[in-house]
């Protein structure tokens, strides 16, 4: 490697990164109180607050080591010259082309992969089974991480030779590559609930009775078209509860763990899914797909000028990392990190604008239901089913909460 300025540059980034969230886990733990918020008194007891708040810390030194982990890694293969090492055993074993490509981003993907897997299992089931949320066997543990594998092969492998292929082969690379790319995540959003989801949990059609005939009439309230009603067996692998919209167009799809529908009423339970309608009718969906888009169109630009073989930028870049040949898919790995300042500030705007849409989704069920106690008492009974914290510090919140805490919307749902 090169110890040149745009490699002191994105030192300097990924320590400041780092020490962001580590400034944040660190105010957020302070912020705990040993107090609980009244509001919380009917589904909280002075048990459950204290295994809440235990929960928060081991969860946030868990991050702080894991995180810590990650970027002593990163260095340790960027210093010892990793990432020109592997390219040049990858053209060794492939020569130059797709093949040599495919074969350094597998393997970067399974080195990631097996350098983590520890503290997945570690996570899932030492801490989560200890504040009794983890429900995975080893045995499913294992199959998971196989299925995951052979859907990223699946899936990953043919996008990243199309990406790559286009970028060697075509003019004004980025365009085409951001349409394939477009196109691939579109097939993918309407493959996922009738091919990927299943293959992970079991969907079972909801049976007709009072709950599914007050979905139906809330959907139908709302000029929602609603198609089939399931209920996920979330309890598999986790006793944490959730609830969530699939599908495109007019075949929309609900799913709620079975978890969910143990622990709430039948009136809480249409809140819940009235806020989920709230962001398809409020068109937060397709603001989000949009933005989206736009945001993968200018990172394919970018990626189109960090990999120009005659580029002073590009060879810096190269430089710095190591790597002798310039090339899309070593280009590919080192913009990820190149960009990581940036896709930390896009990701605390995107964060701002999720928590504001939550607030309209909340306020869109209150008024389709007409009783926003009904969401204000679910999301207070989900709060305690998962250990939430419910005294997170701002900044925290500002960095990464993509929903405002609970406290909050309970205040916003009775100020209307």
């Amino acid at each position: 490697m090169e110890l040149n300025a745009l490699a002191i540059l994105i030192l300097i980034a990924l320590f400041a990164l780092w020490k962001l969230d580590f400034i944040a886990t660190i105010l957020n733990l302070k912020a705990l109180s040993p107090d609980l918020p009244k509001e919380f008194s009917d589904v909280f007891d002075a048990e459950r607050y204290a295994k809440s708040q235990a929960y928060t810390r081991e969860s946030a030194r868990f991050e702080i080591i894991h995180s810590t982990f990650s970027l002593t890694t990163l260095l340790v293969f960027w210093f010892i010259g990793g990432f020109g090492w592997l390219d040049d055993w990858a053209r060794t074993i492939f020569g130059d082309g797709i093949p040599a490509g495919l074969f350094f981003l597998s393997a970067l993907f399974i080195g990631h992969t097996l350098l983590h897997l520890p503290f997945s299992i570690y996570d899932t089931f030492v801490i989560e089974e200890k504040y009794g949320f983890n429900k995975t066997t080893p045995k499913t543990f294992v199959i998971d991480q196989i299925k995951g594998l052979f859907l990223a092969a699946l899936i990953g492998l043919p996008l990243a030779a199309g990406i790559l292929w286009i970028f060697e082969k075509v003019p004004n690379a980025w365009l085409w590559a951001w349409g394939l790319f477009v196109a691939f995540q579109l097939f993918l959003t309407w493959l996922a609930p009738s091919v990927i989801l299943p293959l992970f949990n079991k969907f079972t059609p909801m049976e007709d009775g009072p709950l599914r005939q007050a979905i139906q009439a809330m959907a139908a309230k709302c000029g929602f078209p609603l198609g089939e009603i399931s209920v996920m067996d979330g309890s598999k692998r986790s006793t944490k509860a959730n609830a969530f919209f699939t599908g495109f167009g007019k075949n929309k799809k609900i799913a709620l763990y079975d978890t969910l529908v143990e622990e709430q009423t039948q009136d809480e339970l249409v809140a819940v899914l009235a806020h989920e309608i709230g962001h398809f009718k409020l068109k937060h969906i397709i603001q989000r797909l949009v933005v989206s888009m736009l945001q993968a169109g200018a990172l394919f630009f970018l990626l189109g000028l960090v990999t120009d073989p005659h580029g002073k930028f590009s060879r810096e870049l190269f430089d710095a990392f190591g790597v002798q040949k310039i090339s899309p898919h070593v280009g590919l790995v080192l913009f990820s990190l190149l960009f990581a300042p940036v896709s930390r500030l896009l990701g605390i705007a995107a964060n701002a604008w999720s928590r504001k849409h939550e607030f309209e989704a909340d306020a869109f069920a209150a008024n389709a239901t007409g009783q926003p106690e009904s969401l204000v008492t679910a999301l207070k009974k989900l709060s305690a089913k998962n250990l939430s914290n419910l005294t997170p510090h701002p900044f925290r919140v500002f960095l990464d909460y993509s929903h405002p805490p609970v406290l909050v919307r309970i205040h916003a749902l009775r100020a209307r």
